[in-house]
């Protein structure tokens, strides 16, 4: 007999003719203009921008579908009186509009919660402030080399709302969660990672504890059954086990008396320890991924799947696995052994010195600066002191990168060549005028995008267009 989704039937009988709004036409939001039309609910849509500045094809079909729109300037001002409201996770459900209309009855959710509620198989979700994608990545790529029907979204993959109805429950969801997606989520993952919670996105969040409390929200609503993945070494995360309501399995790279999965950096191995009881795992000289902080994501992603895949799936993967666009990638060597590696998805203090702690050389000219987010940068000064022979700097934050950098030089009586530029490609021609064989140039911001560009994925791409034009 084939599976029918009853959950999934009577969601859609609540929406069919209800008032929905939907704020936010991005990625994740789309699908659901023709979805709700074929329900023939009553739906208006809500964004911030302009209607010239949105896809036309997209207004296009909601003109022609006869649903109402609401964009521009004070955009939000006709949310009332709605049943149901999706908001987009750049809409945080702090805003005074959606409160407003919580507080008089609208249920408020999100297009990846209700494909936790409604989805009939086991999900596994993985937030963290660094390392979130790639961990995810080798999880569903390790489900996929067992056999399983994976369906990959949050942050990455494709929206999959629209796919509940093609699940069934021998399938498995692998999720990448933001902190802007966890706000307010009242249902949690079965399987649950964090990999480290650092300061982040504070120039949206109202303060680092609405950014944790917005983290916790992973485990917060599993049962007793669920599994909790954290990283020992992160106090934050390590604290985070006294609240969980289910199982929890630490992960270390830096304490060896640790009950869970060590990362030992002497031997390159990874470990399962309980009760001082040590058996060999994996031995993470076998994969490409470098760095301490990408065997800490192999870790994470053996612990969550461990129960269910065989170990030849997991080690497979763990040692083909070339890793993510835009985390470390190696974008060219010249003849002269120069490396040219570009790290745009590294938009915070934390994960640059994880970028620069992956090298064992100590000659990196790093190009750093970008979109400020609040973050202190005095984190930054000492690995780039012992790691960097020369810093180019570019962006609203380079001042402030500069700053803490000269303050650390003067305590530790190092010196090193600091650049400035106005441009990415200056940047890129600086780095090249000035890089000796051996060296390596690493381009990772430790900030944000969006003062020059659209994302970081659009600044890691004209950064590797830069490299491939610039040099020889």
């Amino acid at each position: 007999m084939d599976f029918v989704n009853e959950k999934l039937i009577e969601f859609n009988n609540y929406l069919r003719g209800r008032k929905v709004a939907v704020i936010g036409l991005g990625v994740s939001n789309i699908p659901l203009i023709d979805y709700l039309h074929d329900l023939k609910s009553n739906v208006t849509f809500f964004d911030g921008r302009e209607i010239d500045d949105i896809d036309k094809n997209i207004v296009d079909k909601i003109v022609n579908y006869g649903m109402n729109f609401s964009f521009g300037k004070g955009y939000l001002e006709k949310l009332v009186g709605f049943d149901i409201i999706f908001r987009s996770p750049s809409c945080l459900p702090t805003v005074p509009e959606l409160l407003k209309e919580a507080e008089r009855g609208a249920i408020i959710t999100t297009e990846i919660e209700m494909v936790i509620e409604l989805c009939p198989c086991l999900v596994i979700g993985i937030t963290g402030s660094d390392g979130k994608t790639t961990t995810t990545t080798l999880i569903s790529e390790i489900i996929k080399e067992n056999g399983y029907t994976c369906f990959l979204g949050g942050n990455i993959g494709t929206p999959l709302f629209t796919k509940i109805n093609d699940m069934q429950p021998e399938d498995i969801v692998v999720l990448e969660l933001s902190s802007f997606q966890l706000m307010n989520m009242k249902i949690s993952p079965k399987i649950s990672v964090i990999t480290n919670i650092t300061p982040n996105h504070l120039n949206i969040h109202a303060d680092m504890e609405e950014y944790v409390e917005a983290k916790k929200n992973i485990f917060k609503y599993q049962d007793k059954d669920g599994l909790l993945i954290l990283n020992y070494d992160n106090e934050i995360t390590r604290n985070c086990a006294s609240e969980a309501p289910g199982n929890v399995v630490f992960f270390s790279s830096k304490d060896k008396n640790v009950n869970g999965y060590l990362v030992d950096t002497e031997d390159g191995k990874i470990k399962v320890s309980e009760n001082g009881l040590r058996k060999h795992v994996f031995d993470t000289r076998k994969m490409k991924l470098r760095g301490v902080h990408n065997f800490e994501n192999a870790a994470c992603s053996i612990i969550a799947t461990k129960d269910l895949v065989k170990k030849e799936s997991i080690d497979k993967v763990l040692t083909e696995f070339k890793g993510v666009e835009h985390r470390l990638e190696l974008v060219k060597e010249t003849k002269n052994r120069i490396k040219w590696y570009n790290d745009s998805v590294s938009s915070s203090p934390t994960r640059t010195i994880a970028g620069l702690n992956a090298f064992s050389f100590k000659n990196i000219i790093l190009i750093a600066g970008g979109y400020d987010k609040n973050l202190d940068y005095n984190v930054l000064a000492k690995p780039i002191l012992d790691n960097c022979k020369s810093l180019i700097l570019l962006g609203q934050t380079s001042e402030k990168i500069e700053k803490a950098v000269m303050l650390e030089q003067k305590k530790l009586k190092k010196d090193i060549n600091i650049y400035k530029c106005k441009t990415l490609n200056q940047a890129v021609q600086t780095a090249n005028e000035i890089a000796i064989k051996g060296d390596i140039v690493l381009f990772s911001p430790a900030s944000a995008s969006f003062d020059m560009f659209k994302n970081f994925a659009e600044r890691g791409e004209i950064f590797k267009q830069y490299v491939k034009e610039i040099v020889k």
